[in-house]
């Protein structure tokens, strides 16, 4: 839970020669922009792009977790292993999940228990996510860090748009539809007041043994008591 950026990205191109250069390029915007770390471009396939067949320490766990692919069959949902990742890993900041950007490929059907079940991936795309809320811990340098990572993540999908290949952003910041520094500011200030004001409820019922990212701020209490609901009398 936490104030986070959704995107998918997808081109029309048939070409892993071509969409291998749009994510370099990609890439090489991202070192122009105030990122903490920008990986290597990986170029994976087959048994590569397995999750299930990866080092758990391997340093592309958690893009190939992104990569994974679904389809959903009621009641079931199931992953899809791509067949090509074309893909690299940002770090924003302190306190900021990793933003991965690529481009990946799909088989047109996987084996379920019953036979085969088409897809319906086509092309390549990739869906992904970064949480940027807890880089505004003062811990990790406070709104101002927060901003330049939230708007770091933005910035380089405003590049890869400009390529062509951006299909949708859904930003919970609400910075890449307003472009207002002073308000995406506000919304994570609001953010933070909520989600510790349900923390705070949630160790009441549980105890200790919640676990919440947003109590490690060290003005919590302040925060969880602006947060908390009105008691109901």
């Amino acid at each position: 839970m936490g104030l986070t950026i959704h995107y998918t990205l997808k081109s029309s191109t048939r070409s892993p020669k071509e969409a291998y250069n749009l994510v370099q390029q990609v890439r090489q915007r991202a070192l122009d922009l105030p990122f903490k770390e920008v990986g290597e471009v990986v170029d994976l396939a087959g048994d590569e792009c397995d999750l299930d067949k990866s080092d758990p320490d391997s340093p592309h766990r958690w893009l190939l977790i992104q990569a994974s692919g679904s389809v959903i069959r009621e009641p079931y949902h199931y992953r899809v292993t791509p067949k090509r990742v074309i893909a690299f890993s940002t770090w924003p900041g302190e306190g900021c999940e990793d933003a991965n950007y690529g481009l990946c490929l799909y088989p047109a059907t996987i084996e379920v228990s019953d036979g085969r079940l088409r897809t319906g991936l086509k092309g390549w795309t990739w869906s992904s996510f970064c949480k940027t809320q807890y880089a505004s811990n003062a811990k990790c340098g406070g709104v101002e860090n927060f901003l330049r990572c939230h708007v770091s993540v933005i910035k380089l999908l405003d590049h890869a748009a400009t390529l062509g290949f951006v299909e949708s952003v859904s930003d919970e910041g609400g910075f890449w539809e307003k472009r207002d520094l002073p308000a995406l500011a506000r919304e994570v200030g609001d953010w933070n007041c909520l989600i510790a004001g349900f923390a705070g409820q949630m160790k009441d019922w549980f105890g200790d043994s919640v676990v919440a990212a947003i109590s490690e701020f060290p003005d919590f209490e302040r925060l969880e008591a602006k947060g908390r609901p009105p008691a109901i009398e």
